[in-house]
């Protein structure tokens, strides 16, 4: 009997064809550029085939390997379903978890939560992968992670496909110099925020980060937004933005909660206005057989949070 492609072989394959590059596939799989390699080698001996074109700078599909991609990624989803209906029928909480997590909740939830879900759900094996939304999303649909923790409202398609459980409301916050005009006022909304003294500059995150869009979906913040040489990665480094007198920011209440303002001369108002806040949520596959185990999951993401 001929070998066949293991489900190992198969994700690698799929993360090589996403990043067009073995030291950045490996890492996404965590594995060594010298394992995925090999593993790429050997499903491309199995198949006789040459799916990519190699060269000293690149990494692209042969046409063949293209066409294998949308198969690849069907047969690994129906195998991680099948393994989840598995593990659903076991213990909850239990066995290999992959989770996807975006960078503006992991860096102040999950330090919080963390500890307590090891104790409470010690054979669970729970692995993180922090990127942005989309990212995320389409690694959720590839079936390289299970399920993905997230910020609401968010504007994509992908989500109509799948399952929502929001558990908890994450306010925003306006974020200034201390001594500012805003401090003047109890509490904000965009239009205060915006006859701030000599209309400081908005500073958000990057192009594409899903907080600069519910933040901007607030309303009448639009010119105020910095976007010529200031652009921050992470709202760590916007704070120092702030702290620096570059401008002033909006914040989620997680982040404060965490101590992100800890040691800055910065001062925080909250927003009086409807709709100033995110919904923080997990998101799975409708086809997954962990649903009970996920809202578990986000139910104890809820009250741990708040008891940290």
């Amino acid at each position: 009997m001929l070998p066949e492609p293991t489900l190992r072989q198969l994700r690698h394959f799929l993360s090589l064809a996403e990043h067009c590059h073995f030291s950045r596939a490996a890492e996404a799989c965590l594995v060594t550029q010298s394992s995925l390699s090999a593993s790429i080698k050997e499903l491309e001996t199995i198949l006789d085939a040459s799916l990519f074109e190699r060269t000293k700078r690149s990494v692209m599909l042969t046409p063949l390997g293209r066409e294998m991609v949308g198969l690849a990624r069907e047969v690994v989803t129906k195998l991680d379903d099948l393994t989840d209906m598995v593990r659903s029928a076991g213990a909850p909480l239990s066995g290999e978890l992959w989770m996807g997590v975006i960078p503006t909740i992991s860096s102040f939830l999950l330090p919080r939560v963390l500890p307590g879900l090891r104790d409470a759900y010690p054979d669970l094996a729970l692995y993180l992968r922090e990127e942005k939304t989309g990212p995320l999303l389409q690694k959720l649909a590839d079936g390289t992670v299970d399920l993905v923790l997230m910020a609401l409202p968010q504007k994509t398609e992908k989500l109509d496909k799948l399952e929502q459980f929001e558990f908890a409301d994450d306010p925003f916050l306006a974020v200034f110099p201390r001594g500012h005009a805003m401090a003047g006022f109890e509490t904000m909304t965009p239009a205060r925020m915006d006859r701030g003294r000599d209309r400081d500059a908005l500073l958000v995150l990057e192009d594409g980060n899903c907080l600069t869009e519910q933040t901007l979906a607030m309303g009448a913040l639009d010119e105020r937004v910095q976007t010529g040489q200031f652009q921050a990665t992470s709202l760590h480094t916007l704070v120092q933005m702030v702290d620096n007198g570059l401008g002033v920011t909006v914040l989620p209440k997680m982040a404060v909660d965490a101590g992100i303002l800890r040691g800055l001369k910065l001062d925080f108002r909250p927003f009086s206005s409807p709709g100033a806040s995110r919904r923080i949520a997990l998101v799975w596959r409708k086809s997954s057989h962990r649903e009970e185990e996920f809202r578990l999951l986000g139910d104890f993401l809820l009250w741990e949070g708040k008891e940290s």
